[in-house]
């Protein structure tokens, strides 16, 4: 499973409590398009729709090879799960404060899958705390490998 692209704006701002693997109806010039690395999904969110889930404002831009029938580059796109994962996901996002989240979209069996998560938004002082920890965690990191011998020659 290689990503194709990962949204990094979705770990800063929200707190992601669970993730669901999900398909991804594509069309035929999407594909090539998300192949040639064409693909934007920092923006993009999912939504529930009268019992079907959606992926909203993917951007994924026209294929250069594409003829007249390319593709919208921010078409709404129909995500593939289980009823009972959709069930859960629309219970999930009905709580105040909880989005659906695509995190990352990515190759399995020659399909393109995308990862949403089930996110609660981060507050400025939870950011603040989350950069904080990662600053520490490298200096350790930096202090422990210094105090390390060197192991070849």
């Amino acid at each position: 499973m290689a990503d194709i692209v990962t949204n990094s704006k979705a770990r800063r701002d929200y707190h992601i409590l669970e993730t669901f693997e999900a398909g991804l109806v594509l069309r035929g010039t999407e594909v090539k398009a998300i192949r040639a690395g064409k693909v934007v999904i920092a923006d993009a969110f999912a939504r529930i729709d009268n019992g079907e889930a959606w992926l909203h404002n993917a951007q994924i831009d026209e294929y250069a090879h594409g003829n007249r029938h390319n593709h919208a580059p921010k078409a709404a796109r129909k995500l593939l799960l289980h009823r009972r994962e959709i069930q859960k996901l629309q219970d999930l996002a009905a709580i105040k404060g909880h989005a659906l989240i695509p995190l990352s979209l990515f190759w399995k069996e020659g399909l393109v899958k995308v990862r949403v998560g089930v996110g609660r938004g981060k507050q400025e002082f939870d950011k603040r705390e989350d950069l904080k920890r990662r600053d520490s965690d490298r200096d350790l990191r930096r202090a422990m490998s210094a105090r390390l011998p060197s192991q070849g020659t």
